[in-house]
């Protein structure tokens, strides 16, 4: 990353130096996930669409501990491994409104809070922040070479929930979550000025 782009990191003293924990990143471009893992404090195992995994790409993900997931059902092996890494007292990575879009936090789906209540791991919100701004001259679907793109940490926070997996729990700890990764993006682009 830093070869390629001028990363410029934020707060990452806020990632807790050890033990389980989710880092909660918004999604806007193709770039943002390795972003993140280039550049995070500890190493991170993404939650990645099984669509990325195909040709060369899909040893290498499965080598660097990458976790596949299907998107259009529970994929129970996929919500196993990610547990796992958590167990471990591992870094799990997720794009909590399950694909690229604005990546402003906007419509997020459950799989944040189910994690974050069922293994009571902090959650950490990371804004990546200009990844989108200026396409590459020689390949437009990312950004422009040696341009900067900023990664800010926020405060860890726990989901609650208390622990119950209810339907009702799992939606007030995504409002919560919701709420505070809002609150997050929005503070990183006034603190980065974009």
């Amino acid at each position: 990353m830093y070869g390629l782009w001028k990363p410029r990191v934020l707060g990452a003293w806020r990632v807790p130096a050890h033990g389980p924990v989710i880092l909660a990143v918004n999604h806007a471009h193709n770039v943002d996930g390795p972003m993140v893992m280039g550049t995070a404090p500890r190493p991170v195992h993404f939650l990645i669409k099984k669509e990325a995994f195909i040709g060369p790409l899909d040893p290498f993900l499965h080598s660097i501990g990458q976790i596949e997931v299907d998107r259009s059902v529970a994929d129970r092996t996929a919500i196993t491994d990610a547990l796992g890494v958590l167990a471990d007292g591992g870094v799990l990575g997720i794009f909590p409104e399950g694909s690229r879009g604005e990546g402003d936090f906007a419509s997020l789906r459950a799989g944040l809070a189910y994690f974050a209540v069922r293994s009571r791991a902090p959650v950490v919100p990371v804004a990546v922040l200009g990844s989108t701004e200026r396409p590459g001259r020689l390949i437009r679907g990312l950004p422009a070479l040696r341009s900067r793109v900023d990664v800010v940490f926020g405060d860890a926070f726990t989901a609650g929930g208390g622990g119950r997996r209810t339907r009702k729990a799992l939606d007030e700890a995504t409002a919560g979550i919701q709420e505070r990764l809002t609150a997050h993006l929005e503070y990183a682009r006034r603190f980065t000025g974009r």
